[in-house]
């Protein structure tokens, strides 16, 4: 994928991503000149405004290619805050799908290793990466279940059909106050979740969780709900290695 240059934006809402500022590029609303690429606003030839400024990196994650479900942000910056991902934290990532979770992860982390058990899945994700500019997000093809090729680790995080399988692999993995989470959208799997870290005497339970997220349209003093189109999305528990 080639890399978007100028973003676009109009006071509606409405935003485009230019992958070629030498040349003009058209919209719905008239065309942007090549000329005017650099400024911070411009008119199109329709007299419509528009602004202008280079991208940032949530510009370039809402154009990844999307393979498999991704998880959420709502979810993903949950995770972030309740773990306190920084850039000292040395993060594991699995399954990847299309890398979106990992590529967040990213941003905020020293280093992450994003395993996958898929080549077509992990050649999306590695495009993606590329794609989004991250040196530090390291994507392999791996069945997590047999073992975890990276040591003293800061986080887990598990986005699969059987976390409870890599329950007793984290814990050689992880770091003594190290955080391990499961991310799963059924019951059943947060059930076999938590009754496999149960078993283990290295981690207590901090919790289970989702989170839901309503928009809201305002409109001068007509303010509601708007219709909710996606509801759960999926279950996260929380662990932690403690001994």
């Amino acid at each position: 994928m080639r890399r978007i240059e100028r973003i676009a934006v109009t006071r509606d809402g409405h935003r485009y991503f230019i992958k070629d500022k030498k040349s003009d590029y058209h919209t719905q609303y008239g065309i942007i000149k090549a000329e005017d690429m650099n400024r911070n606003s411009c008119k199109t030839n329709t007299g419509k405004d528009v602004f202008l400024f280079a991208p940032a990196f949530k510009d370039f994650y809402d154009r990844i290619k999307r393979g498999p479900q991704m998880v959420p942000l709502k979810d993903v910056g949950l995770v972030i805050a309740e773990t306190g991902m920084g850039r000292d934290s040395i993060v594991v990532d699995s399954g990847s799908g299309s890398g979106g979770t990992a590529l967040m992860f990213g941003r905020v982390a020293k280093k992450v290793y994003s395993f996958e058990m898929r080549e077509d899945f992990l050649k999306i994700a590695e495009e993606n990466r590329r794609f989004a500019g991250l040196s530090n997000v390291k994507f392999a093809l791996h069945d997590i279940t047999e073992g975890i090729p990276v040591k003293s680790v800061d986080i887990v995080f598990l986005d699969m059909p059987s976390p409870w399988l890599v329950v007793k692999h984290a814990e050689k993995a992880l770091k003594r106050g190290g955080f391990l989470v499961s991310y799963s959208p059924t019951v059943p799997q947060v059930m076999d979740f938590v009754e496999e870290v149960k078993s283990s005497e290295k981690f207590i339970i901090l919790k289970t969780v989702e989170v839901a997220e309503r928009d809201w349209e305002i409109e001068g003093r007509k303010v509601r709900p708007r219709s909710q189109r996606i509801g759960h999305s999926g279950f996260m528990t929380f662990c932690r290695r403690v001994c």
